[in-house]
């Protein structure tokens, strides 16, 4: 149940998260729309006042539609802004923000097709035509594939019903209306919304890689957590459950420690590069067999490890650990000697049991551990292996977990041993070595 709801907090975190993120990128594009309406005022101001005198009453018109639209957009921009500051917009009016974008772009062209008069198979002629790149721009940089698929539907739907779209009365110098619309000053409009679209990418661009870089950051920190802590508590911590894991919980776990023996007679004399070189290849052995069978090496004492296995079949896991330990360590020793170097033995103790595991510390440094009786059988049975002369011992607790029959698996029964911290015997099994 903790699980569930550590993966519960996780999923609402991160989705807490990615609303603030939208959030915040509506927030750029509302200043970006408010640039954007100063803008195109100001390259209208300029284009009229290049013309001088305009004297069409259509391009008079033209002109008051299109100061009184931006002035509306403007004011929404504006009104978007100040809810954001004042924490009074929801993510949910994204859409609306959306809608009003679209909006814009579709009425400002329509409204420029009826005023001039001509049909809608000239609607690509009008310069407002070209504010879609920026309205679309405005789409990528909330980085919601659902809402820029929905302003291009949205988009081209509009478009494509104003193609069809005829004027009740055509205009009686048609030709030289649409002729109009390619003149300078429109031309100079069009070249101002390229700019802007243009602008709005950079900045989306420059968002995006922002992004990037703290993702390759988040990246590599992860991948600094794994060489100091088992990957798989990497990855739990990267999802947020550290929180989960500090409170801990009591659970059965099989538990394996294998340790190299005769390892402090034989750095008697040796270089350091030698004893180091011995140290990595015997690791080198462990993780691959770990890997292998699912197991969480928890910490690495000296020439000693201790490996911890939970969740679905961990006791039939630790069982298949153990035992290719013993032959990887076989392989081992026997390739050393044949190189000519010292062989060397190890012993391997592995038990069933309840455990409490967590992540323990002060915020200066934390560990992930696990305590109780369990751990320190396991630890005796390893140092058991000496005294008896095996290469493995598992307790019959761990047998009898993972379904194994002793007998078949060549497994030689020991007597029951009173360890230290138990009042009972506990009933052994144990492997010779190769």
């Amino acid at each position: 149940m903790r699980l569930l709801r550590a993966a519960r907090t996780a999923r609402q975190e991160e989705a807490a998260l990615l609303r603030s993120a939208e959030v915040e990128a509506e927030r750029i594009v509302a200043l970006l729309r408010i640039a954007v309406s100063l803008g195109l005022m100001l390259a209208m101001m300029l284009a009229v006042e290049s013309v001088r005198v305009i004297e069409e009453p259509h391009l008079q018109r033209q002109v008051g539609l299109a100061a009184v639209t931006m002035l509306a957009y403007l004011s929404v921009g504006v009104l978007i802004y100040w809810m954001i500051g004042k924490g009074r917009f929801k993510p949910w009016m994204i859409w609306l923000a959306v809608l009003a974008d679209c909006a814009f772009l579709l009425l400002n062209t329509f409204l420029s097709l009826v005023n001039t008069g001509v049909p809608g198979g000239a609607v690509f002629a009008m310069p407002a035509v070209w504010m879609a790149p920026v309205v679309l721009a405005f789409g990528v940089l909330r980085l919601s594939p659902l809402r820029l698929a929905g302003m291009l539907i949205l988009i081209a739907v509009g478009f494509g019903w104003m193609i069809l779209w005829q004027p009740s009365e055509a205009a009686p110098d048609l030709v030289g209306r649409v002729r109009l619309t390619l003149d300078l000053p429109p031309n100079f409009m069009r070249l101002v919304m390229l700019f802007l679209a243009g602008a709005v990418l950079v900045v989306a661009a420059v968002r995006m890689r922002a992004l990037l870089h703290r993702s390759i950051e988040e990246a590599r920190q992860k991948a600094n957590l794994t060489r100091y802590l088992p990957s798989q508590l990497a990855d739990r911590l990267a999802g947020g459950g550290l929180a989960a894991m500090q409170e801990g919980r009591q659970q059965n776990m099989a538990i394996l420690f294998i340790d190299i023996r005769g390892f402090t007679s034989w750095c008697e004399g040796r270089e350091p590069q030698d004893v180091s070189r011995l140290i990595t290849e015997f690791r080198t052995r462990v993780e691959e067999v770990s890997a292998r069978t699912g197991g969480l090496i928890d910490k690495y004492i000296g020439d000693a490890a201790m490996i911890l296995f939970e969740g679905d079949r961990a006791a039939a896991r630790a069982l298949d650990c153990a035992e290719g330990l013993v032959e990887q360590m076989k392989n081992w020793r026997q390739n050393r000697e044949q190189a000519g170097d010292t062989g060397l033995g190890v012993g391997i103790g592995v038990h069933w049991g309840e455990v409490f595991s967590g992540v323990t510390g002060t915020p200066d440094r934390l560990e992930y551990s696990v305590f109780g009786d369990t751990v320190n059988t396991a630890a005796r049975l390893e140092q058991l292996t000496k005294a008896q002369g095996m290469a493995l011992i598992a307790s019959a607790d761990l047998l009898q977990q993972a379904g194994a029959e002793p007998a078949r698996g060549g497994w030689i029964a020991l007597p029951a041993e009173v360890l230290r911290g138990r009042s009972k015997g506990l009933a052994l099994f144990g492997k010779a070595p190769g």
